[in-house]
């Protein structure tokens, strides 16, 4: 037997005044974005902004369904819809922010394990890591260099 130790780094600004102003504006977008998002049952809204490296934004935003199977958070889907318009396209930076209508969220909120899967894929695709910066509503801003760091033992198409 033998003993594997993972580690993953982070990168904590106090706030969002702290980023660098291209990630500020990403997250500004990804703040407006939250605010469209359609979260009736879990009351719990997330916005996404997706930087490309051909300088376009995209956005997304969660969007919930009474079957809640049928919903989907908001990395996906500003992902999918990058994947589907600009499959050639490198997706740069990623910037997420959520927040809930029952208590405010001041700790940084990391995508889910299905969001991570789906964003593993985009970068293992492109063969470059994407910039991962994500937030409450108010607080503290996390940032990772790349979604392996938030996901060290990714299943992607090697395994298959």
């Amino acid at each position: 037997m033998k003993e594997i130790k993972i580690e993953s780094t982070l990168y904590v600004f106090d706030n969002v005044n702290e980023l660098p102003n291209e990630a500020l504006s990403l997250m500004q977008k990804a703040i407006e974005a939250r605010g469209k998002a359609y979260a009736p049952y879990s009351n719990f809204n997330v916005g996404a902004a997706v930087l490309l490296e051909n300088g376009e934004v995209v956005t997304g935003n969660n969007q919930e369904n009474a079957s809640y199977p049928s919903g989907l958070c908001a990395e996906r889907t500003a992902v999918y819809y990058t994947g589907s318009q600009f499959p050639n396209s490198k997706i740069v930076r990623i910037a997420i922010s959520a927040g809930s209508k029952k208590n405010q969220t001041t700790k940084p909120i990391p995508p889910c394990g299905a969001c991570r899967q789906a964003i593993a894929e985009y970068e293992i695709k492109q063969e470059s890591p994407i910039e991962i910066y994500f937030m409450g509503e108010t607080g503290e801003v996390a940032k990772s260099n790349s979604l392996v760091n938030l996901l060290p033992l990714v299943f992607d198409k090697s395994v298959l």
